[in-house]
């Protein structure tokens, strides 16, 4: 898979950026994808310093016709992606009878919407190709809902709800969508560092068909 490009949807410090130093490591181009110029052209640098490859696209999850016009770059200045990895969250505080409508609409954006648009911009080679694998960022909220995150906690389960059932359709067509949910605290130094659940993403990848699982259950 050298050259191959892996895009990273939500790239920043901690789990993102482990698994684009892991997929990099096994000699992947990699895509950052994020709102944030600067926390993007950070992480390339560190991605770049360690030999890697990897480049920048600036794109808010929030807006559809911003993540395609990202995927449309990193086509044309890359290449078409054969990973895609959606990361991106909004973590908010707020139990559910507080929870402002226009928060839970804007948080969903964020946390399901952006990656079904993400995947739909990455379908059509993959689907050409008859391979590619999506992995999505979960969480344990989605087994366990905690009522001060409850938008978090809806949008989880709505994550996993995604991967089961795009995983349904896309499989017989030879790509792979599956999950990481992570029921615990991200935290270096931890069961939960960010590079052990890293390589939970790669394992999902190097799954061999046949074998292919939907979801791992870090915890």
């Amino acid at each position: 898979m050298s050259n191959a490009v892996c895009s990273i949807v939500g790239a920043g410090p901690g789990v993102g950026q482990a698994v684009a130093r892991r997929f990099a490591l096994a000699g992947f181009q990699i895509a950052l994808v994020a709102r944030r110029p600067a926390v993007l052209e950070q992480q390339a640098t560190e991605l770049q310093a360690s030999g890697a490859t990897a480049q920048t696209f600036p794109a808010d999850a929030t807006d559809p016709a911003a993540l395609q016009a990202a995927f449309q770059q990193i086509h044309a200045q890359m290449g078409a992606p054969a990973v895609l990895v959606y990361n991106a969250a909004v973590i908010r505080d707020g139990m559910p009878s507080d929870t402002a409508y226009e928060n839970l609409i804007n948080d969903f954006r964020v946390n399901v919407a952006g990656a079904l648009v993400c995947v739909q911009a990455v379908l059509p080679t993959m689907r050409e190709q008859q391979r590619g694998t999506i992995l999505f960022t979960g969480g344990g909220l989605a087994l366990d809902p905690y009522a001060q995150y409850a938008s978090l906690a809806i949008g989880k389960a709505g994550l996993r709800s995604l991967t089961y059932t795009l995983g349904a359709e896309l499989e017989p067509q030879g790509i792979h969508v599956a999950t990481v949910t992570i029921a615990g605290t991200v935290q270096p130094g931890t069961f939960f560092a960010p590079d052990l659940i890293a390589e939970q993403y790669w394992n999902l990848h190097t799954q061999a068909p046949g074998t292919w699982q939907r979801e791992i259950v870090y915890r």
